[in-house]
């Protein structure tokens, strides 16, 4: 069994996507595949079809999984069981609105063939007048929402909001829901990989086709009464408690404990730079530190240093 004596990084997995740009690199400095339009980043992830990899050290080259079936206890503490880790964390770089769409509710993923995902956002960087789209301006019934679809008109019926950045917002499923243009944002979810698109601003890919949507099903999870929701007020470190996991923002001046020994917790550098165990990390940098780890204080390594904790409750 290897001593768990420093953070773990891993490989980033670069998603393509119609909606994506080049602001991973710019602002976090992410070594993107030429030529491409990448719109997200998945820094955390341990699912069937995608693995983080351990970049460096000792337990270079293995996956997340494999950690979570063999090391669970080192590395994650008593956190509670389930077959695989329960969030997935990515980065996600919106240069064209995505597409106006909803996540399955846990009562109703499994008849549908899918995943139940609550998530939330935390917007890294905004371009001057970014929105996000998040609940319905007014209450509806489903056959008026309906109706709105095959008009045309849905994307009169979405909230929007304008956001900066440190801006936060929690979508539980349910939820209809955008990210609009000109937005970096950071994504904790659910470990789910399931969307019911509804309206994708009538875009074609390279091909000329459309993509695909979801209409029926969305129909069934959306809430039609989530009327104008507001962003997370933001108070003191605590950015979202939920029984899935928990965000905090630390405006970091001087060195602290990320956890108390036993617990984990994943952390992302924003801004500045930190070191954990002897480890330096710059924007843009995701590392897990493991609830073994004997060394648990972060050092700020220059002014202006801030970074995104995510714990799970135990």
């Amino acid at each position: 069994m290897p001593g768990f004596n420093s953070p773990l990084q891993f490989k980033p997995i670069f998603q393509e996507r119609i909606w994506g740009g080049r602001n991973l690199a710019a602002l976090f400095g992410k070594r993107l595949p030429a030529n491409k339009r990448i719109g997200e980043s998945w820094e955390i992830v341990d699912r069937p079809e995608a693995q983080s990899i351990v970049r460096e050290g000792p337990l270079s080259g293995r996956s997340f999984h494999d950690l979570w079936v063999n090391f669970r206890e080192e590395l994650f503490g008593k956190i509670p069981d389930g077959p695989r880790f329960p969030l997935l964390i990515k980065l996600l770089d919106a240069q064209e609105k995505l597409s106006l769409q909803v996540h399955p509710p846990q009562e109703i993923a499994e008849s549908l063939g899918g995943e139940a995902k609550s998530e939330f956002w935390y917007v890294a960087a905004a371009e001057p007048n970014a929105e996000i789209f998040v609940g319905l301006r007014k209450s509806m019934t489903r056959d008026q929402f309906e109706g709105a679809v095959h008009s045309g008109t849905i994307a009169d019926c979405v909230h929007a909001i304008r956001m900066k950045s440190g801006a936060a917002m929690f979508l539980p499923s349910g939820r209809f829901h955008a990210i609009g243009a000109g937005n970096l944002v950071v994504e904790v979810q659910q470990n789910s990989d399931t969307t019911y698109r509804i309206f994708d601003w009538n875009r074609v890919d390279d091909q000329g086709k459309p993509r695909q949507l979801h209409v029926d099903q969305a129909l069934q999870c959306i809430d039609f009464n989530d009327v104008a929701p507001k962003p997370i007020t933001l108070s003191g470190e605590l950015l979202v408690r939920h029984q899935l996991f928990e965000v905090q923002k630390w405006n970091l001046k001087s060195a602290r404990d990320i956890a108390p020994l036993g617990q984990f917790a994943i952390v992302l550098c924003l801004t500045g730079a930190l070191q954990s165990a002897g480890v330096d990390f710059t924007p843009g940098d995701f590392f897990l530190v493991p609830a073994s780890l004997q060394d648990r204080s972060i050092h700020p390594r220059g002014e202006g240093t801030s970074l995104l904790r995510v714990t799970i409750p135990m």
